[in-house]
């Protein structure tokens, strides 16, 4: 079996056919730098981190890019709060971004472009579209662009015009001639600071979101390239755009396979900044191992809801300990260094099996628990590295298993004492369901309180 994609456009699964036999070439969008990352870029970073280290482990040569938007009217707005310039606020969360990257395993992109060292390739992408007659300058100085112009507008959300335009909620622009029309340059404001602006031919402004990413993987992949990923609130309207922008510029097919990752999902609802209902990053790693939070989001399907809960955290714990339990069986694992995966193993190749259809990692950590289980049985030194080296494209095991079990087992002592002494006056004021609840939550997180006549004791337990 090879491996099969679902591909967005096709909004089907596809075998995997790259342009040019062993290499893959891929593009993903990347975050808006003006506030630190929250769960639901660690879902992207982590799910085509997976993707790429599954295409390597599978032979294949893999360029990687993910780009960095560092100019934005969410920037603007931010730096002129901060009373600070754009590139000093930008500097700052992308290495915080670097932070965050690093401590949840993510393996740095080939190319981190930023938008705002692509303005020239940006303006002769625009000045392409206007001598085709996609693009249309407004009176105010704004260049748009004409999606009615462009034949296949659509295609990757599956809707026509018309179903587009019926959904649109607000009225059009007096600078557009549709509403569906998006903006390739936006005329400088006299408010704006001196740092948002660039000179073009169209006067001073700065670039449109969307002919970023089109200018940036044009740069640097080519007219042509094989995967193009991003979340699932990145398929309309941003590749639906850079689809339409990219295309009528070189006449050629942008990306072979579209791939969009699900939402993290808090009650129910998409997690987002603009809904409030956001954890960042670091609110997570505060409370849970970096590997574990990899964990919690690598076994989840990358095109499914993830619902993010201390519930489900606490599981994927519990469940990762588990693995390296069976790890530290062994205590012979650690003087050995295996380079290389033995596919013949049946285990490795029913893990191959699920990661190829559409990398499967649900099916593929039911391998891991099923190969952890026999390890625990035979001490096999065989099998305990197998699970390491396929744990290894998760992104998780690789630590000494002694390491992370201790490590898991430390409590913070204080933490839980006011935990103890919060029950305590919950039960004098005769609040037991608000005791009832302290408890529980200790236990999600393995802490065991024991009810003395000389009062309350606690334990970790595994």
């Amino acid at each position: 079996m090879s491996l099969r994609i679902y591909n967005s456009m096709a909004r089907a699964v596809q075998p995997f056919q790259p342009l040019v036999a062993g290499s893959v070439q891929m593009y993903v969008c990347g975050m808006t730098v003006y506030d630190y990352c929250h769960l639901g870029h660690a879902r992207s970073m982590v799910a085509f981190d997976v993707v790429r280290k599954w295409l390597q482990a599978s032979g294949y040569a893999v360029t990687f890019v993910r780009n960095i938007t560092d100019i934005d009217d969410k920037i603007i707005r931010r730096a002129v709060e901060n009373g600070e310039s754009i590139r000093s606020l930008t500097d700052r969360m992308i290495a915080a971004l670097h932070e965050d990257s690093v401590a949840l395993g993510i393996a740095a992109p080939d190319h981190e472009p930023r938008a705002t060292e692509y303005v020239g390739q940006m303006l002769g992408l625009i000045d392409k579209l206007e001598q085709a007659g996609y693009a249309y300058r407004s009176p105010e100085g704004d260049v748009n662009y004409s999606v009615r112009k462009f034949d296949g507008y659509g295609k990757l959300s599956g809707k026509s015009l018309d179903e587009l335009r019926a959904g649109e909620r607000v009225a059009v622009a007096q600078t557009k001639q549709d509403p569906l029309d998006f903006v390739l340059w936006k005329s400088a404001k006299p408010t704006e600071p001196v740092d948002a602006k660039w000179s073009s031919p169209y006067g001073d402004g700065r670039p449109g979101w969307h002919i970023e990413c089109s200018a940036m993987s044009g740069a640097l992949l080519g007219e042509t390239f094989d995967i193009h990923g991003g979340g699932a609130d990145l398929l309309f309207p941003h590749h639906e755009n850079e689809i339409a922008q990219s295309e009528a510029a070189c006449g050629k097919t942008m990306a072979q396979y579209w791939m969009h990752n699900g939402f993290v999902t808090r009650d129910n609802e998409k997690m987002s900044k603009s809904l409030g209902n956001f954890f960042t990053i670091r609110d997570v790693l505060a409370q849970y191992d970096a590997e574990t939070v990899r964990f919690f989001i690598a076994r989840a399907h990358y095109r499914s809801a993830l619902a993010y809960s201390d519930v489900h955290l606490n599981d994927a714990r519990t469940a990762l300990r588990r693995l390296y339990t069976a790890l530290a069986s062994v205590p012979s694992l650690d003087s050995v260094n295996a380079a290389t995966i033995d596919w013949s193993n049946p285990y490795a190749q029913r893990f191959r099996v699920a990661m190829d259809e559409d990398f499967g990692t649900p099916e593929a950590v039911a391998v891991l628990f099923e190969l952890a289980g026999e390890v625990n049985k035979t001490a096999s030194l065989e099998l305990a590295i197998v699970l390491r080296q396929l744990g290894g494209i998760l992104g998780v095991l690789q630590q000494e298993p002694e390491v992370f079990l201790r490590a898991g087992a430390s409590v913070d002592a204080a933490y839980v004492q006011a935990q103890i002494t919060l029950r305590q006056e919950a039960k004098a004021a005769k609040d037991y369901a608000l005791a009832d609840q302290i408890r529980k939550a200790l236990l999600d997180k393995g802490i065991v309180l024991k009810d003395t006549p000389a009062g309350t004791t606690w334990e970790a337990v595994s």
